[in-house]
């Protein structure tokens, strides 16, 4: 019933094997990728004709976590998988982005990838098995694909590099000071396609490293699959990439000359709109037929590609007539929202970000829900990309995978230089709203949020910049670097290459390519020219600021102190009721951790301090030889019941309340009476002894004196 191929290998610590043909064998290509106990099921399917004037390449990539494959059941009130997760979203572009450029070019046929998790160890992180599944279904499937693809993970860990890192020590990496790397890497066998990391301050010479380990690593799956593929693939689809040279020579011979003037005008909407209006000729100088054919737009896009490259290769030169190495003027200013926490402009060229930071309290964090269980997050990026900033009209709804990903990409350069929750204990959320955009908003919004979240009194341990870098190679294998690229650039160039860190290192590098790879040489240049162009951008942000600036009057204060883990239920009480008596009595919000850190916050002190001279009498313990202000609560024939140290109660016996004979305690005080008492120990038993006569009762002080002559009689 089933003809089925597995195919195996030891990869690192764990064995790597490739199964297809007993699971969903309607589809074009089915794999089972299985890494330790991780189970990702791959299924591609394609469809054998374009539609009618179709002029892009309509690649879907889809990644979904089941729940069940962690043996969890989905939280909220449907119990069911609903949208995709920032994970799920951010690994479908980590899939997408390597295998897209190596479809054979002018294949327009629709191609749907889904990549399912069905296992999870909690070891093994589904995403890289993830991206292996697709690459061995792609490759037997029979569609156009110039694979195939292998993917790692590189971890750095005590100067040394690690093949696929638990996933328990890549989950908030900041918590672990010895692992300094989170990389994944994709590629062919002779290049590097994909590159998506958070680091530590990696230097460029330690980044390049890891980049070339993990494509080294990634060699044996790059075999596996193909000796995978020779039993299992289909039939390749009869496809022959179209010949449009002929259409392309008229469009050249249309619009050569207007194309160039185009991109020779320096301001981006003049050279947009005269783009366009060239576009628009070319389009009118063809005939009926020519303007029906498929081929029309690839043809134009590749008279622009040609105009815009040619000179940049030939002689330095760029359409806003920098050379490659420049970055564009920078203006950087701060506090310019006045009941904002934190707030920054970052204008570069023509790209801007308004960036915001608001500071909350330990309910404001994040709480993912995970494979591999539950953890709170107090660092949160959100980017948005409205219409307005590239000049246009658009649909506006919720965050696409572009903008979560240009967020994240954000969040990982940024995070690296938080503080310490246990010395900043509050929560942080920074909002990119990109106002203008020509080249690198997400590089704008890492400068940006440094700028900010220092303009909020978040003490960074160092600003970060970050800057996107451009690639044109040419058929001859003739190169160059461009450093803060523009829009044009990025579309019509060949790789966009971010790169994020402080003056001391590298905490975010994003490479994509958009042709069969580049190599180490290449790359080395491009660390090289982005480090030069990210230090020179520090240095324009420093005239701005530097450090972090005082807290905003709108911000709360936050203290914090830190109790005995014992001592959590009793400050939150049976069913929360004391904690919620602290709250409402003292005009603070309380957070508890598990680990016994309590968060008090308010904008105002006394309130803080209500709160934490409440929590303060719950936990602490009464210190033996102190004299502590307390109040008689009961009265009985051998003493008094005295509430001395928050809820805890003491004796004093009638021989410690007074230096004569009492009969009955009633003779010198009534309950409710307010007394100086000496805490003297503990019986036995655990009671508490206290005493008074020994005490001043106006002053609170000691009797020595007498005392002492006790002693003596």
């Amino acid at each position: 019933m089933f003809n089925v191929t597995k195919k195996s290998i030891q990869w690192g610590k764990e064995t790597l094997s490739l199964e297809t043909g007993k699971v969903a064998r309607q589809a074009d290509g089915s794999v089972i990728a299985t890494l330790g106990e991780t189970q990702v099921m791959a299924n591609v399917t394609f469809a054998r004709n374009a539609k009618p004037g179709q002029d892009f390449f309509p690649l879907t990539v889809h990644y979904q976590e089941k729940y069940y494959a962690a043996g969890k059941v989905p939280g909220g009130f449907f119990k069911r998988e609903a949208r995709p997760s920032e994970k799920e979203t951010l690994t479908s572009r980590l899939i997408d982005r390597p295998i897209r450029p190596l479809f054979v070019d002018g294949f327009r046929n629709e191609v749907l990838v889904m990549a399912t998790v069905l296992s999870c160890d909690l070891e093994n992180d589904p995403d890289i098995v993830a991206m292996i599944a697709v690459s061995a279904a792609l490759t037997i499937s029979g569609v156009p694909f110039m694979g195939p693809i292998g993917a790692a993970r590189v971890g750095f860990s005590n100067g040394q590099y690690v093949l696929n890192p638990a996933m328990d020590d890549m989950t908030q990496l900041r918590m672990k000071p010895e692992q300094r790397l989170d990389l994944v890497i994709a590629g062919t066998k002779d290049a590097v396609m994909m590159v998506e990391s958070e680091a530590y301050e990696l230097t460029e010479e330690e980044m390049l490293g890891a980049v070339v380990f993990g494509h080294e690593q990634m060699q044996p799956v790059i075999d596996l699959i193909m000796d995978f593929a020779e039993e299992s693939a289909n039939e390749p689809f009869d496809f022959s990439p179209p010949d449009y040279s002929d259409l392309y020579a008229k469009v050249k011979k249309a619009g050569e000359k207007q194309m160039r003037a185009a991109f020779a005008i320096r301001d981006k909407q003049e050279r947009t709109n005269a783009i366009e209006a060239a576009v628009d000729a070319i389009k009118s100088a063809m005939s009926e037929e020519d303007q029906a054919d498929a081929n029309l737009y690839p043809a134009i896009k590749k008279l622009e590609a040609a105009v815009l490259r040619g000179d940049v290769v030939k002689n330095g030169t760029r359409i806003d007539g920098r050379d490659t190495k420049t970055v564009r003027p920078i203006t950087c200013e701060t506090g310019i929202l006045p009941r904002t926490h934190g707030s920054a402009l970052f204008t570069r060229g023509e790209t801007q970000g308004l960036v915001i930071t608001t500071l909350g309290t330990g309910e404001d964090e994040q709480i993912i829900d995970a494979l591999n269980g539950n953890y709170r997050s107090n660092f949160m990026l959100h980017y948005n990309f409205p219409p307005y900033s590239v000049g246009e009209v658009g649909r506006v709804g919720s965050p696409g995978r572009r903008e979560i990903g240009h967020g994240k990409l954000a969040w990982r350069a940024l995070q690296a230089v938080l503080p310490a929750p246990t010395e900043f204990p509050y929560t942080i959320r920074v909002v990119s709203e990109i106002t203008e955009s020509n080249g690198s908003s997400s590089m704008a919004s890492v400068c940006g949020g440094s700028l900010s979240m220092m303009d909020a009194g978040v003490p960074l341990k160092a600003p970060v910049a970050g800057v996107a870098m451009g690639l044109i190679l040419e058929d001859d294998g003739k190169w160059a670097v461009l450093t803060d690229i523009l829009g044009d650039e990025d579309h019509l160039g060949d790789m966009d290459f971010k790169v994020a860190g402080t003056s001391a290192g590298i905490t975010s590098l994003q490479m994509d390519i958009k042709i069969a790879g580049i190599t180490p040489e290449i790359m080395k240049q491009a660390l090289a020219q982005a480090k030069d162009g990210r230090l020179h951008i520090l240095g324009e942000m420093a005239k701005s600021l530097t450090s972090a600036q005082a807290f905003s009057a709108y911000a709360p204060k936050i203290e914090t102190m830190s109790i005995p883990t014992d001592k959590i239920r009793e400050v939150i009480g049976s069913g929360g009721k004391v904690i919620r008596e602290i709250v409402e009595l003292s005009g603070a919000k309380v957070d508890i951790n598990d680990d016994g850190m309590i968060k008090i916050a308010s904008n105002d002190a006394a309130a803080i301090k209500r709160a934490y001279d409440m929590i303060w009498s719950i936990v602490a313990e009464p210190e033996e030889g102190k004299v502590y202000t307390g109040k008689v609560v009961k009265l009985v024939d051998f003493g008094a019941f005295v509430n001395f140290f928050g809820k805890r109660d003491g004796l004093v016996h009638v021989s410690q309340i007074a230096n004569k004979r009492l009969t009955h305690p009633n003779e010198l005080l009534k309950e409710g009476q307010e007394v100086k008492v000496k805490l003297l120990g503990f019986d036995d038993r655990g009671k508490v002894r206290l005493g008074m006569k020994m005490v001043d009762q106006e002053t609170g002080a000691e009797i020595v004196e007498k005392k002492e002559e006790s002693a003596e009689g």
